[in-house]
């Protein structure tokens, strides 16, 4: 029995697939401005324009997630990827072909269709973790996950710095263009080095259950998925803990997406900022969050998931109550810092608990933590969009608001958390086979 690949290698193509997928987080937050002078966009449809990626990188990450359990990562991830081509590849021909004289108002819903299209490779990220999850010892998870979406969370944040130059340099069409060609490049690249945990290679192989658990143990697998698609959906919507971490999660990393694809509207419609600048800015932020997550599972895993995000739900707190107060430039600045430090660490820590809190279904869990939880990145920037439209350029700065109340009430589940519960240990495997 071959066996291929090593949990180093397994994190590697799972983090390439999500950081290539993840980019869509970016996709129309540095060319919003241009379209909505071209379609006379309203801030509230401003917002949707930017959060329609998130719209199906959110929801698709439950049904694929649990999918892991049964078929492993690669499919999952190969489909989500290739249906992100598809709607990058319409979206530059749409680009192309349109922009700017014939694109007209009519073709704001096909706009929105491509954009959650190209977000289905968002999805990737509850896929990669399960995959993760599953070639790791529990030890190592919360290094190995906050490494994996560390990495992987960088590339909105590259993209929003390298978009608006390209935009300088290649126009629209060039620009989207170059992220078909990125993403096409991504994907086969996660074809040729992705690869699924033992047991799942072993069941491909024709093994039994019983022996593909074997094999997967002699190889260090410690986590083994448990009944149909179905059940690992039901079983962690049953565990309550499940929808306490959406909560968090929804603060945390549906807070980041938001805020990644809003950012770039904040930035030159409340201050004025040139879109390089306002990309640069962008980029700082979401770039902060993502390496602090790869250190967030670090930490998680010393002082442990309840307490790292106790910490973190805190900072992202303070930060949000300055910007919700903020007319200084500097001072937004530093202000965001402190909510991409807090964001990034919770994330890692969220994420240490999923497979401690409910390991009899870590696949269908992933998908309910990650998928409701990043659909924060649709709900909010539509909401802030129309506080601008009720309050005008004071919405810009009231509508982090919104943050702090979402800071408090996670704060309070992660209090009620660590209070109530203690992990529980890893689950004996199910031994029936899965379809």
């Amino acid at each position: 029995m071959k066996i291929r690949g090593t949990p180093g290698q397994g994190l590697f193509g799972a983090t390439l697939g999500f950081f290539i997928g993840f980019a869509a987080v970016a996709l129309f937050g540095p060319t919003a401005a241009a379209i909505k002078q071209t379609l006379g966009l309203t801030p509230l449809q401003v917002g949707f324009l930017v959060a329609m990626p998130s719209l199906s990188g959110s929801l698709l990450r439950i049904p694929f997630a649990a999918w892991v359990d049964t078929a492993g990562g690669r499919k999952p991830f190969l489909v989500l990827l290739t249906t992100s081509i598809v709607g990058m590849l319409g979206l530059a021909v749409l680009i192309t072909l349109y922009y700017p004289d014939r694109l007209t108002p009519a073709m704001t819903p096909l706009l929105f269709v491509l954009g959650a299209l190209v977000g289905c490779g968002i999805a990737t990220f509850s896929v990669g973790i399960a995959q993760v999850s599953y070639w790791f010892p529990k030890v190592r998870q919360g290094t190995a996950l906050g490494t994996f979406a560390g990495i992987g969370n960088l590339a909105p944040g590259i993209f929003s710095f390298l978009l608006p130059l390209a935009l300088v340099n290649f126009g629209m069409s060039g620009s989207y263009m170059i992220w078909l060609s990125l993403l096409v490049i991504g994907t086969l690249g996660y074809a040729v080095a992705g690869r699924n945990a033992p047991y799942f290679q072993a069941m491909a192989q024709g093994n039994t259950p019983e022996q593909a658990v074997e094999i997967g143990r002699q190889h260090g697998q410690e986590m083994f998925p448990q009944g149909r698609l179905r059940d690992s959906l039901v079983k962690s919507a049953q565990a309550w803990k499940t929808w306490m971490l959406v909560v968090i999660y929804f603060t945390t990393f549906g807070g980041f997406i938001a805020l990644t694809s809003w950012l770039p509207t904040y930035w030159r419609e409340f201050f004025g900022q040139q879109a390089v600048i306002a990309g640069t800015l962008t980029a700082i932020y979401s770039i902060t969050a993502s390496v602090l997550r790869v250190f967030g599972g670090r930490i998680a895993d010393k002082l442990g998931g309840e307490k790292t995000t106790i910490l973190s739900l805190w900072v992202m707190l303070a930060g949000a109550i300055l910007m919700t107060f903020s007319q200084n430039f500097a001072l937004s600045i530093f202000a965001v810092i402190v909510m991409a430090v807090g964001m990034g660490v919770g994330n890692a820590a969220v994420f240490k608990l999923v497979p401690q809190y409910v390991p009899q279904a870590v696949g269908g869990a992933s998908g309910w933590v990650g998928g409701l939880g990043a659909f924060g990145g649709f709900t909010i920037p539509p909401i802030l969009g129309a506080m601008v439209s009720v309050q005008g350029s004071a919405g810009y700065s009231t509508g982090f608001g919104l943050f702090v109340g979402f800071g408090i009430i996670a704060l309070a589940l992660a209090f009620v958390l660590k209070k109530a519960f203690r992990p529980m240990s890893v689950a004996v495997p199910a031994v029936g086979k899965p379809s």
